[in-house]
């Protein structure tokens, strides 16, 4: 199963997750002018960040709505990094949050599952309910894919859904949990783990310890460290012994250049140095 290669990864490697959300405006201009196109300039800063980061992340999230942004030449952007960090045989996760059921989410599955977008793990919106799993599982229990559900999110606008009270005095996200995790653990990994994983912000400790006990054999990916507000100690929350988790960092490791060198001749050893100190610091 594609959690217990993630989880062996992270017992190697740590906890980081590099987000590749890479905008335009993220590439230096001396090096984003050594190219006629910027979707080479941003394939190629991609490629540099990946080789430098490599023997230090468990896995890579790239955000499709990015690449989504420039097109179709985006898109092959998009493409052509997940083939990359494929080369490299580490976890990649494309972060499309797509939520639709029926044929619709058919599509979705086929699309990310297979083809030119095929990625390892996807992240998935439940709140339309969990029949927008189903066309998914086959992928999970037969093709050695997985997901991440969207369970509780670090935006302030979360509280406007997921923090409801409902009647049973449980939060909405609770019982959307409680199904994430009946449905996950019905499939576990030699690691203890399922490849039905939960997408959980880095906010807050209490809720963190809560969220750990409560969804002991979910893995999580932990979004919202560094340049979003997210600490080393609430991440570290979430993670069981060190494991059971990756925490995503992008615009952190991405720009780590500025504040060393503006002109961002060596970017990628920025990048390096950050995530050998997000690691460490996770590790603590």
């Amino acid at each position: 199963m594609i959690i217990d290669k993630l989880y062996e990864d992270v017992k190697s490697k740590g906890n980081v997750c590099v987000g590749l959300d890479t905008d335009i405006s993220y590439i230096p201009k001396k090096f984003l002018q050594k190219f006629n196109y910027v979707e080479d300039a941003i394939f190629r800063f991609n490629q540099r960040i990946i080789d430098a980061t490599s023997d230090i992340a468990s896995c890579y999230k790239v955000q499709i709505a990015y690449y989504e942004a420039l097109g179709i030449n985006g898109l092959l952007v998009y493409k052509k990094t997940l083939d990359y960090i494929k080369e490299k045989g580490i976890v990649s996760i494309a972060d499309i949050k797509r939520g639709d059921i029926a044929n619709t989410a058919k599509m979705y599955a086929k699309a990310h599952f297979e083809g030119d977008f095929e990625s390892d793990i996807i992240t998935l919106n439940p709140y339309m309910g969990m029949d927008s799993l189903e066309p998914y599982m086959p992928y999970i229990e037969k093709k050695n894919k997985g997901v991440f559900l969207l369970l509780r999110t670090s935006n302030k606008g979360s509280k406007d859904i997921q923090h409801l009270i409902l009647e049973d005095k449980k939060k909405v996200y609770d019982s959307v949990g409680e199904k994430i995790k009946a449905t996950g653990d019905k499939i576990l990994g030699k690691s203890g783990y399922s490849s039905i994983g939960a997408v959980v912000g880095c906010t807050s400790n209490e809720e963190a310890k809560m969220l750990r006990e409560k969804y002991d054999k979910t893995f999580f990916l932990i979004p919202g460290y560094g340049a979003q507000g997210g600490k080393a100690e609430t991440a570290r929350a979430y993670l069981n012994k060190g494991n059971g988790g990756v925490v995503n960092s992008s615009r952190g490791i991405l720009l780590a250049y500025k504040n060393h060198d503006e002109e961002g001749k060596n970017f990628e050893e920025y990048a390096r140095l950050e995530a050998i100190n997000m690691r460490n610091n996770l590790s603590m």
